[in-house]
């Protein structure tokens, strides 16, 4: 009886112990996040356990797993790990139709359960960039949208130019038609400028399943303008920037007889070609002698009919520009080398040499020489110069004039004076040219001499 007693006691006793340790085992699991197309492993472990089984089940209450037996025909789904602390299984190649709640079970008295979620990440595509049509003027309102499809949950797009981020976007979210995943588009409105031609915009898309490694889409911008740095008076925002044409000569004092070079200077994108010469406001008169070499005219010899004003036209996608240049041929410069002799009766010659310049010499290097295309304020000759050169060589004409004068009135006077001692004391006419001939026997001892 007290066998019976004790016995009895101690079976309550194990059952006891039994059941205090299945009460204290719980299955424990965590949640589980992997990008569409990876592969998701879910781990029920159980710290205490006296050999009892456990099983994954999916989000349809399907078995996956029971301990180390395979329930469920999918090749996909593949044993990691069986004991009796764990249950391990991986799914390979998750879909979003894969995500859910997944359960593992311990089969105690009563079952004791755990919820594992599994989230699938949906990988948004490669944006795309669309509204770009090459080429644009400047000046002109461009819109540029971004789009991207299939991010879950939806993915957020940023633009960038210059790499700098732009914040003044519209931002938009369309669930697709699975439902699961997202269309996120972005839209980009600005005015482009010349300084925008070449610029890179980038829209970059950001989502947690690209690991840090952002999807870009970049769009080149090509801008079409004159090269200017005014506007049009009055000008509207939108309109581009005035042409600017500017006429370059070869010489800035075109000479007669010397060549010259025109060259029409224009820049912008595109290049402004081909350009067009006229002469007031007609074609060129000279083919022949005016070679125009794509900016350039070329005057192979100038003349005075070439006097004018000279024309370039120059033209690209946004418009047409022109400028004018008016030339002067101007003369040569000549030296003259008048000279004044003085005539002499004796063996003296007095000559004067004087340097006379009809039009001021010409210097590549000399500063003060005006624009020959600027009408007003032109200068010729120094007349000041002139005059007292001319002054000068007048005086010297009168003084040489004065000296032959008097030289002249000198010998005259001494002929006379001769004549008149040879009939002094003559009584008539015969005896004074007598006694005048006579007086040539002396007549070496007689002389005067004048200077």
């Amino acid at each position: 009886m007290i066998w019976k007693r004790s016995a009895v006691l101690r079976f309550y006793s194990v059952c006891g112990l039994l059941l205090q340790g299945s009460q204290g085992q719980f299955p424990l699991t965590q949640n589980v996040t992997v990008v569409e197309g990876g592969t998701a492993i879910l781990t029920c472990r159980v710290d205490q356990n006296d050999n009892t089984s456990l099983q994954w089940s999916n989000p349809a209450q399907q078995t996956l797993y029971f301990d180390d037996k395979k329930a469920l025909r999918d090749n996909r789904i593949e044993l990691v790990r069986a004991s009796w602390h764990e249950l391990s299984i991986s799914v390979s190649d998750v879909s979003l139709s894969d995500e859910g709640q997944y359960t593992c079970s311990l089969f105690t008295m009563p079952v004791k359960t755990s919820k594992a979620y599994l989230t699938v990440l949906g990988v948004p595509e490669k944006p795309q960039i669309s509204g770009f049509s090459s080429p644009v003027m400047e000046g002109d309102l461009m819109q540029l949208t971004c789009k991207t499809s299939g991010s879950k949950p939806a993915a957020d797009i940023r633009w960038f130019k210059n790499d700098k981020e732009i914040k003044d976007v519209k931002y938009l979210k369309e669930e697709d038609a699975n439902r699961k995943t997202f269309t996120v588009s972005s839209t980009l409105d600005f005015r482009v400028d010349r300084s925008d031609d070449g610029v890179a915009v980038i829209c970059r898309v950001d989502h947690e399943s690209l690991n840090a490694t952002p999807q870009v889409a970049m769009q080149v911008l090509e801008i079409h303008y004159f090269f200017s740095t005014t506007m049009k008076e009055n000008a509207k925002p939108e309109q581009p920037y005035t042409p600017s044409v500017k006429i370059i000569p070869s010489t800035p004092f075109p000479q007669e007889g010397q060549p010259l070079i025109l060259t029409c200077e224009s820049k912008g994108k595109p290049l402004p070609e081909p350009v067009l010469w006229t002469k007031d406001g007609g074609e060129l008169p000279d083919p022949d002698r005016m070679v125009v070499s794509g900016r350039e005219l070329n005057i192979l010899f100038l003349n005075k009919t070439d006097n004018g004003t000279y024309r370039c036209e120059a033209t690209n996608t946004i418009g047409q520009s022109s400028a004018e240049y008016v030339l002067i041929v101007h003369d040569v410069p000549n030296t003259l080398l008048p000279t004044t002799i003085i005539p002499s009766l004796t063996t003296a010659t007095v000559t004067t040499t004087v340097a006379i310049t009809t039009s001021p010499t010409t210097s590549s290097t000399t500063s003060s020489i005006r624009d020959p295309n600027a009408l007003a304020g032109q200068t010729g000759p120094d007349h000041a110069l002139i005059g007292g050169i001319v002054a000068v060589v007048v005086f010297v004409t009168l003084c040489s004039i004065f000296l032959l004068g008097r030289y002249l009135a000198r010998h005259k006077g001494t002929y006379l004076t001769n004549e008149a001692k040879g009939a002094e004391d003559a009584p008539d006419a015969d005896t004074a040219i007598i006694n005048a001939e006579g007086s040539q026997v002396n007549a070496e001892e007689k002389k005067e001499y004048f200077i």
